[in-house]
């Protein structure tokens, strides 16, 4: 049973100020938080999480999941549906709640760019849904790291948590000065352009940053200086009447999607 206390906290962490303030943040559902505890059980330089904070569920998600429940010294609640209903950040309340700690960043942006992997920068993604979107399409890709600009939306913000499908556990999302880090790195940067080149026509890296930009703004002028290979994703057919844009997270699909087909049978750019 919750106490008004545990009710207040969990509830607080809706709010970005609160979630700082804690340093925690909440994932609910049996998938997600069994992808999250999965993670904790890995070895640490695999993974940022810790063990939870804290653990509600039914009577029956405890005991299926009791072996893994153990693992951790964390709080546990054994609660009904109808109490999960009253402090769930979700719509439908599924039968487990985890608060889990915000992982600390360990990421050196002077060191940590391997010539052989492929990142996304993110340059003031607004939307949650579309973040999360995002970190799933990085997950299925392959793509291990998210470079955030400091006008992203908040990784950890409940519908962002939800919408990424447990990619949290895998993708390790950075904030940073987005500009001061393209700067200095010695890799390609791509980019997507209203002006562009077509995606399918110009030559791709197996390595390199391709940045993603805000849903109305696209690429601000500050990071845009940084991109050396702009590209377009072309409407069907080519210079036809369509909508104006793709939304964010379809087009990082389709790029990611490009750079993986072609990654495979082209040598590095560089």
């Amino acid at each position: 049973m919750f106490s008004k206390a545990r009710i207040k906290w969990i509830k607080s962490l809706e709010m970005r100020k609160y979630r700082l303030l804690h340093n925690a943040f909440v994932a609910e559902g049996p998938k997600l938080v069994g992808e999250l505890l999965d993670a904790c059980q890995v070895s640490p330089q695999d993974t940022p999480y810790s063990a939870p904070l804290y653990v509600a569920a039914t009577k029956e998600w405890l005991t299926a999941n009791c072996d893994t429940v153990r693992l951790f010294n964390c709080e546990i609640d054994e609660v009904s549906r109808e109490e999960l209903e009253r402090v769930s950040l979700l719509r439908t309340p599924q039968s487990v709640l985890a608060v889990m700690p915000i992982p600390q960043s360990t990421f050196d942006f002077q060191l940590s760019f391997p010539d052989s992997n492929l990142f996304l920068a993110l340059d003031g993604v607004q939307d949650p849904g579309n973040l999360g979107t995002i970190l799933r399409i990085a997950d299925w890709f392959g793509i291990h790291h998210v470079l955030c600009s400091k006008g992203t939306a908040d990784v950890y913000n409940p519908k962002c948590v939800q919408s990424c499908m447990g990619a949290l556990a895998r993708v390790k999302v950075h904030y940073c000065n987005l500009p001061e880090v393209l700067g200095g790195v010695q890799m390609p940067v791509y980019g997507t352009f209203l002006d562009g080149s077509d995606i399918y026509e110009e030559e791709l890296s197996q390595n390199g940053i391709i940045v993603m930009g805000n849903e109305g703004n696209g690429i601000s002028a500050e990071v845009a200086k940084f991109v050396c290979h702009r590209l377009y994703v072309p409407n069907f057919p080519k210079g036809s009447q369509t909508t104006e844009s793709l939304n964010v997270a379809v087009a990082t699909g389709i790029v990611c999607a490009e750079f993986r087909r072609r990654g495979s049978i082209l040598p590095p750019l560089r």
